[in-house]
């Protein structure tokens, strides 16, 4: 770790968590060893397609895995406990008090036939024992703290009453409520247009730096990432395939998948002769995982070894990890795409412009 991370608390230490699914297919792998370490007051950013693993390891955290889930093993140390280890009722206090989250639909967090302004003091009545007067005031401050206007007149209002973006903010609210050391947020803005999903982002880091929380950010959305993160864990197959600093990912990535993400997305700068490159093929099967690196079979810089042996995690510098056999000292040199080179770049010229004044 650098010195800047040695220097932080550490909140949250996730190692080897391993979780599957019984359907009736059979047992599907969804998270294989999974291990990341979250801080106070930073922004950890999980990244990767549909079926990655992503939510499945942040709900294993909030203890909220559906019946046929098995964590099968691994640990996650919060505050001296495991909170893999937890009875329900221990995490009723936990979700109550210490880690709240975020999910991507608002109408499934909230209650449609209860007011807002219940939904809310609720948390400070139950949770703080306030009087109900106070209760209300305390709803009313962190009403306005998340941009929600006129709140005298909207704290007796339903949630049908409120558009997408401002029902996000109830949420964001009610997650805030209980000041919670650890708030994890799924995909939060999936379901908002670019305008409001700005907003909302916006949102979540101002509070989240006022309050030091630390925050845990799942999404798909590499334009999310380098808006939100200070360190990222890219996901694939259930597994983390590189875990690095925002500037480790975004400047200097060393894993082919995160080439082929990176590469992808959209880009205002592209040239006319230039294309987006695409991602060929769809993620294996998880109920019988490939054997080697289960991305050889859509890495267009797989070498043998991929498909008959997993790769380690290999270590770049004290911040950035990558698990590619490209990395190991015998492997051929490979660059990455034209398209993402040429991306990087442009983007440190502004960076370096923008430093300079």
């Amino acid at each position: 770790m650098s010195a800047e991370v040695n220097q932080k608390e550490k909140v949250l230490e996730v190692k080897d968590l391993t979780v599957s699914f019984n359907t009736l297919a059979g047992k599907v792998q969804a998270v294989r060893g999974v291990s990341f370490d979250l801080y106070k007051g930073e922004t950890l950013a999980i990244v990767g397609e549909s079926g990655s693993g992503k939510s499945v390891s942040v709900k294993s955290l909030m203890g909220i895995l559906p019946q046929n889930a098995t964590i099968e093993k691994g640990t996650a140390m919060f505050k001296g406990r495991d909170l893999l280890k937890q009875t329900e009722k221990e995490w009723e206090k936990t979700r109550a008090r210490e880690v709240a989250m975020i999910f991507q639909d608002p109408l499934s967090s909230l209650n449609p036939i209860k007011k807002i302004g219940l939904q809310i003091s609720e948390i400070f009545t139950v949770l703080h024992k306030m009087p109900k007067k106070a209760a209300k005031e305390k709803s009313l401050e962190l009403m306005r703290s998340v941009g929600i206007p006129e709140p005298e007149k909207r704290f007796n209002q339903y949630p049908f009453h409120f558009s997408g973006g401002m029902r996000q903010r109830i949420v964001i609210a009610i997650a805030l409520a209980s000041n919670p050391d650890i708030l994890i947020c799924d995909e939060p803005t999936t379901a908002l247009d670019v305008t409001v999903q700005a907003q909302v982002l916006s949102l979540i880091g101002e509070q989240q730096r006022e309050r030091q929380v630390s925050t845990i950010f799942i999404t798909h959305d590499l334009g999310v990432v380098a808006h939100v993160a200070d360190r990222v864990a890219v996901m694939y197959a259930g597994k983390v395939v590189e875990y690095g600093t925002a500037e480790d990912v975004f400047y200097d990535p060393r894993h082919p998948y995160t080439w082929s993400l990176m590469a992808s997305m959209p880009d205002m700068d592209l040239d006319q002769d230039e294309k987006l490159v695409a991602l060929h093929g769809t993620p294996p099967n998880m109920l019988v995982p490939p054997p080697g690196d289960a991305f050889s079979e859509r890495n267009p810089w797989a070498l043998k070894v991929d498909f008959e042996k997993e790769p380690p995690m290999f270590k770049i510098s004290d911040t950035h990890y990558a698990a590619t056999w490209l990395l190991h000292p015998s492997a051929p040199k490979v660059e990455m795409p034209h398209v993402l080179a040429r991306r990087i770049q442009k983007s440190l010229e502004r960076k370096e412009a923008k430093a300079r004044g």
